[in-house]
């Protein structure tokens, strides 16, 4: 087998797999810093040794095999200065290749969960969480995740490096948080995957309007944990995500330009990922605790999936769904964006009350958005001059390529 080919059966395993790996090699050093530095290791051996050799029948179980090889070299080097070390590498034998412990089918899913909330731990920044996150639970190579937020990639090694050694200094142990912490530490890992969805939903910066991989990623890791920690706030995530990404197959048209709500064929829309999120909603109902952020997120979002079109939406209870969430998570973009609903339900000039009230909020200051909205308002009211000055500053400050495309149309057609 060639460098090439066994490079790409090393990538597809460590892709689907890191996750068990890094855990499971975590659970054996009860040490996640060492665990992922061992795993990469392993990566690295794998690399050589499967373009000489072939991939073996069992990847997975090859690289434990190598990672518990390079853990004991690692305790019998550290056991000389440290008695914890000592301990696990007295009687430890390098001929001894039996991962049955590493396999243990009862452990697994507690170390994919463990290896979630040590990730995704607030002793850690949010670009951290996020860097680590999408590497060691996700698998995406350090090349991968600097592409996807537009940044070089030693800044994503830095970050991971950092993340790291902070863990290490805080001594957090590798474990699923005891009952009294999961509220909090479950919090924190429910925003790293909502950030990574949105990032990947609506990008920031670049080219692209969209990184579907980035937001497949998200729903994949909000899909491991409600299986593994099925809170009403993980299934109310999970909805967010299926009924938004419902509509990205009429995002764009054919030559890739962005398509706004109002001119999207709502035929194209993926009904599969509609009833799973409706389905994921119905379960948070269910539960009988209330919705929380997400789930009135993914109300909200419901609202969009089951109309026949913008006007048929029921934008009355989605000015109330705003109205709730800006009472449970006060922000800026909140009110942006009851403002635009109160428009669409009681007409533009209500929202630009609302939208006024908004114009010298420091959370929105040198943002594109408000302007955007603002400027589409105005014109919606017929106030030309003030909707071209209003987008033109929107189009100044935007980022995004394909967005700054559709600010570029509007002035276009306010211009003719």
């Amino acid at each position: 087998m060639g460098n090439t080919a066994a490079r790409a059966a090393v990538e597809a395993v460590w892709r689907s797999e890191s996750a068990r790996i890094v855990g499971a090699l975590a659970r054996y050093t009860g040490d996640f810093p060492l665990a992922e530095d061992l795993a990469q290791e392993a990566v690295a051996e794998a690399l050589v040794s499967w373009s000489v050799n072939g991939v073996p029948t069992e990847p997975v179980a090859w690289l434990l095999t190598a990672g518990r090889r390079r853990a004991i070299d690692a305790f019998r080097r550290r056991a000389a200065r440290d008695e914890k070390y000592a301990v696990l590498a007295s009687g430890l034998s390098e001929e001894d290749s039996s991962v049955d412990a590493l396999f243990n089918p009862e452990a697994v899913q507690d170390d994919v969960l463990a290896l979630m909330f040590i990730s995704c731990h607030p002793v850690l920044s949010k670009e951290s969480r996020i860097a680590l996150t999408l590497r060691v639970v996700a698998g995406m190579g350090t090349d991968q995740i600097a592409k996807a937020f537009l940044v070089p990639v030693p800044t994503i090694q830095a970050r991971i490096t950092r993340a790291k050694k902070t863990l290490a200094a805080a001594h957090i142990p590798f474990a699923v948080p005891e009952e009294h912490e999961l509220p909090e530490r479950l919090g924190s890992v429910l925003q790293v995957v909502y950030l990574i969805f949105s990032e990947g939903s609506f990008a920031s910066a670049g080219d692209d309007w969209m990184r579907k991989d980035l937001a497949g990623e998200a729903r994949r890791l909000a899909r491991i944990l409600v299986r593994l920690s099925p809170e009403p706030e993980a299934f109310s995530l999970l909805a967010l995500m299926e009924l938004t990404a419902a509509r990205f197959p009429a995002r764009l048209d054919a030559a890739g330009r962005p398509v706004l709500l109002e001119d999207q064929d709502r035929r194209r829309w993926d009904q599969s990922a509609i009833r799973r999120g409706r389905a994921a909603l119905a379960t948070a109902v269910a539960a009988g605790r209330g919705l929380g952020a997400y789930g009135l997120q993914a109300s909200i979002a419901e609202c969009h999936a089951v109309a026949a079109s913008v006007a048929d939406t029921d934008w009355a209870r989605i000015v109330i769904l705003y109205e709730a969430l800006g009472r449970l998570t006060p922000s800026p973009i909140v009110e942006l964006n009851r403002a635009v609903a109160v428009a669409m339900a009681q007409g533009p000039a209500a929202g630009l009350d609302v939208l006024d009230g908004l114009a010298d909020d420091g959370g929105l200051q040198g943002s594109h958005v408000l302007p955007a909205v603002r400027g589409e308002l105005l014109t919606r009211m017929g106030r030309t001059a003030e909707a071209r000055e209003a987008l033109l500053l929107a189009h100044g400050r935007c980022s995004n390529a394909a967005e700054r495309f559709v600010l570029a149309r509007k002035i276009e057609e306010l211009g003719a």
